[in-house]
């Protein structure tokens, strides 16, 4: 399948809920398409102000575009949870799309006493889905999208031990390489448990290959611009694939019609850029034992039971 962005199919009528949406982000380009085809994108981020800027930005290439916002920090539980339940006005959700992440960031603890990186990735995203199901179910044909990394092939092992817990030296490309992994097998489990509870969801998941946002000097430094950021972020664009094109593999996850627990990535050499496909995962990612480990260790960190 030699899939484009024009084969986007209409959205109207859809509601799609984009987390992350910093302008020029991966997040970004995918809420601009799903609003050219027609969709109402929700878009959840953590700092008003930024979100606006990306809201402005779409209605500048869209001026009709159907666009809300919803406060969300993913590093905080109690932010989700609240996220949830103001997500409850928009009805039926037709797609969750969990783009939001941080990359490579000093080590840190959140207020619930999780590792920055794995808080943000995994356990947000993990009870964000859960408590959103009921409106991707009353859909009737909810999809669920996780993006996430070529960097769950570095990863040694995935994060099963106690999240409140930090043995050993941290290393930060250690553990973003877990969460990314943790992505994978989330969906993969996720799939499974729908399927198993005859639920009318699917789990899939995309990765955008080498892609030009500020991902990585936001990690790194905390900014994206400035000093070494600027030096950084200049270099990290200059070698990839723009953030427009990074958002292809999530777009068509998130439209296309393809089995559940699919993952989907660039087609070019070693996945870096290219037109998206569906491709493959490493072992780890594949290993179903880990998976339901995974799950069961969430369940209990966020303190939420589904489906």
């Amino acid at each position: 399948m030699n899939w484009n962005v024009a084969d986007l199919p209409d959205q109207t009528g859809r509601t799609i809920v984009v987390t992350g949406p910093t302008l020029g982000g991966l997040g970004h380009h995918t809420a601009l398409e799903l609003s050219r085809k027609g969709a109402r994108v929700v878009l959840a981020g953590r700092n008003q102000k930024k979100v606006e800027e990306t809201v402005a930005a779409i209605r500048e290439e869209v001026p009709k575009a159907e666009l809300e916002t919803l406060h969300l920090d993913l590093a905080s539980l109690g932010s989700v949870r609240q996220a949830a339940a103001s997500a409850a006005r928009l009805g039926a959700i037709d797609v969750l799309v969990n783009n939001a992440g941080v990359m490579g960031t000093p080590y840190s603890r959140t207020a619930d006493g999780l590792e920055l990186q794995l808080a943000t990735n995994h356990f947000g995203p993990f009870l964000f889905t859960g408590l959103l199901l009921p409106q991707l179910v009353q859909s009737a044909d909810g999809r669920v999208v996780t993006v996430a990394s070529l960097f769950h092939r570095w990863a040694f092992k995935p994060p099963l031990g106690d999240p409140r817990d930090q043995n050993g030296r941290y290393s930060r490309w250690l553990v973003y390489g877990q969460t990314k992994l943790a992505n994978l097998l989330f969906t993969a489990e996720l799939d499974r448990r729908l399927r198993e509870a005859d639920l009318p969801v699917k789990a899939l998941a995309a990765h955008p290959g080498f892609a030009g946002t500020h991902l990585a000097a936001n990690g790194q430094y905390g900014r994206a611009s400035g000093g070494v950021a600027t030096i950084l972020d200049a270099t990290v664009r200059a070698v990839s694939q723009s953030a427009a094109a990074g958002a292809w593999p999530t777009l068509m996850a998130a439209t296309e019609d393809l089995p559940g627990n699919t993952f989907v990535g660039p087609s070019g050499l070693h996945q870096m850029a290219g037109t998206p496909r569906v491709v493959g995962r490493t072992k780890q990612a594949r290993d179903a034992t880990a998976a339901r480990r995974l799950w069961e260790i969430s369940e209990e960190t966020v303190d939420l039971r589904y489906p």
